[in-house]
């Protein structure tokens, strides 16, 4: 994709995070490959690098800057080569977002203390990429002129115990709101709740603020982290091994959106989903007409309605009499599985663990 020059702004930046396991579709998703390093869709481009196209056209590629694990360093660098090396940052340690966000906006703010970012993971689909375009540009503006911290809420389609809620207080301006509280992942009561209300969207976890503004939230509400990464020494690979080590494992959401006074949602449409799951794969892909689903594999299936299938290498998979059922093969390691009881996956991997080592991970 060209980058479209009139939209970019050569003081907004973005930050793709992406050095997450994605342990709820294993095996697809290893240890050594991920799932945001996957072309789930056939398509050509992985996960990441579909995030990282839907980006440019609004951030110049010299902003763009991926934040991963360091065991991932060559792989963003393989599939991103568009990327110059400074711009990968090597998370030493896995310690959630909180911690990822301040290292990068303290980078951010040493290239450009006068810049806007937004946060973006590497692992979403998106499918209506024209409103994601107008949505975040409509968010830099807002940032830009406020000393506020935005978050992208969805409306909730469903009541979905995965994902954390937003409940919208009063307008601002356009889309804009102020939040007036979080819940992380209600259960299904609570979830249903929020949903006959029309008060409460589902938190897309994508974020825009100024780096003055981001990094003064974290001096507020999260000392502990901005005193680790605001370090005169946090120079080189030791420097940040040491910021990592001393860093609570936190979200930014507990970390700081949920404490900080100048939180704000835009309510967006632009066809979201986390990916989060083997059936938020299904349910986003096409199906044949027994509403099966081949990942770029060869299947007969007989009788069979409602499954997922995805198998690595030159393999025939013939089924019979299977309904709603995860058919994942990765060469060492067969997947079968009710798609509903997907959630006992990463016990799966757990227990895989407990018993083989990291061999199948």
């Amino acid at each position: 994709m060209e980058p479209n020059k009139a939209t970019q702004d050569p003081n907004r930046y973005c930050v793709i995070m992406c050095g997450g396991i994605g342990s709820r579709f294993w095996p697809y998703s290893r240890t050594q490959r991920p799932k945001q390093f996957i072309d789930f869709f056939g398509t050509g481009r992985s996960l990441l690098q579909m995030t990282y196209d839907r980006i440019l056209p609004y951030v110049p590629a010299e902003n763009i800057i991926a934040v991963t694990n360091k065991s991932y360093v060559s792989l963003v660098a393989e599939q991103l080569p568009e990327l110059r090396p400074e711009n990968i940052l090597a998370e030493p340690a896995r310690r959630n977002t909180a911690p990822c966000i301040a290292w990068a906006s303290h980078h951010i703010r040493a290239l450009n203390p006068d810049a806007s970012m937004i946060v973006v993971p590497s692992d979403h689909l998106i499918t209506r990429e024209a409103e994601f375009g107008s949505a975040i540009l409509e968010g830099f503006e807002f940032v830009e002129h406020n000393d506020a911290l935005l978050t992208l809420g969805i409306r909730p389609t469903r009541p979905e115990t995965g994902y954390g809620y937003i409940q919208v207080g009063e307008p601002v301006c356009g889309n804009i709101l102020k939040v007036k509280t979080f819940t992380e992942k209600p259960n299904r009561e609570m979830a249903r709740l929020f949903l006959s209300t029309g008060e409460f969207f589902w938190n897309s976890g994508i974020f825009l603020w100024t780096v003055r503004s981001i990094l003064r939230a974290f001096e507020e509400n999260a000392p502990e982290i901005a005193s680790v990464f605001s370090a005169p020494d946090l120079l080189g690979e030791k420097g940040v091994e040491r910021a990592f080590s001393a860093c609570p494992a936190i979200s930014i959401d507990y970390a700081v959106m949920e404490k900080a006074p100048n939180v704000y949602v835009e309510t967006v449409s632009f066809g979201w989903n986390d990916l989060g799951t083997w059936s938020a794969l299904y349910d986003n892909s096409p199906k044949n007409r027994d509403a099966n689903v081949t990942q770029n594999c060869s299947v007969l299936a007989y009788n069979s309605t409602g499954n997922i299938f995805a198998v690595s290498g030159d393999k025939l998979v013939v089924v019979d009499s299977l309904k709603d059922f995860i058919i994942a093969d990765a060469g060492d390691v067969l997947l079968v599985c009710p798609k509903d009881h997907e959630q006992d996956i990463k016990q799966m991997v757990n227990d895989a663990r407990v018993k083989f080592g990291e061999k199948f991970l």
